[in-house]
């Protein structure tokens, strides 16, 4: 299906139409020619991907969640399919020394292959855990947002494969809109636990250390359970705060071992 590219496009995610088929993974998968995982029974979950890496950059999340979502029932599942979140005020961007980390046309965040020489300086800078150095040439990569399908006026793989449109793709601005409106018809039904992830709802606001987010949520429990943090903070935005605590306490060292020797004498 083409499609007319926006100037700022986003993913919508609403977890509460995914079934869990990882059709997404498979397609993200084929389109970028990444390599198998391979399949290890992880004894935690039917889950065999386990999560985003650098050969996995959509990774769908099986998450047992003990009387969520239908009343009177003792264990359901909770499916999500995750992705890089391609913030407004990127860390793993801040931190890349070579300009390997670019912001495109289409307001998302792209790695360039040719330019990352493999640092690793991205890893740590990313609130989410999304990028990862990849085992096979030991460089960093991650979501794309199909880059070259989006040039072409085409939607991103894992969207288009998406028998269910859990993943939905198009405007942020028009998604961030049909988001409130689905949260408000799941109120509406009695799902309370419904919240949104990645826009000014609940704990999930678009003031966290990474900005906006292009890709945004409708999650079932809280963040935590799906692996997302309640509030994301920026490592680079702590180093101050750090230093100067530390700084501190060693000045408070000093006066106090000045202290004890000025009385021993």
């Amino acid at each position: 299906m083409s499609v007319d590219t926006p100037r700022a496009v986003g993913f919508f995610t609403d977890t509460t139409l995914c079934i869990g088929c990882k059709a997404c993974e498979v397609a993200c998968k084929q389109w970028n020619q990444l390599p198998s995982d391979g399949y290890e029974f992880t004894a935690t979950s039917y889950d065999n991907t386990q999560l985003l890496s650098g050969t996995t950059w959509r990774h769908v999340a099986f998450i047992e969640s003990p009387g969520a979502g239908a009343p009177g029932t003792q264990m359901n599942w909770l499916m999500m399919s995750d992705v890089c979140k391609h913030c407004s005020n990127a860390g793993c961007l801040q931190a890349c020394p070579t300009g390997a980390i670019v912001r495109t046309e289409f307001d998302t965040v792209y790695i360039q292959d040719d330019v990352c020489n493999g640092c690793g300086y991205c890893v740590p800078s990313c609130p989410y855990g999304v990028i990862t150095l990849s085992p096979v040439d030991h460089q960093a990569h991650k979501c794309t947002f199909c880059y070259d399908r989006q040039k072409a006026g085409l939607e991103p793989a894992c969207a288009k494969a998406c028998p269910t449109d859990s993943i939905q793709f198009g405007d942020l601005a028009e998604l961030r809109e049909r988001a409130r409106r689905r949260l408000g018809e799941l109120h509406d039904r009695g799902v309370s636990a419904a919240r949104l992830y990645g826009i000014d709802e609940g704990a999930a606001k678009d003031t966290r250390g990474e900005g906006t987010l292009g890709s945004i949520f409708l999650l079932l429990d809280e963040p935590e359970r799906y692996n997302l943090p309640a509030s994301a903070e920026l490592p680079q935005n702590t180093v101050f705060p750090s230093s100067a605590l530390t700084a501190f306490t060693g000045l408070l060292l000093g006066i106090g071992a000045a202290l004890v020797f000025r009385g021993r004498g």
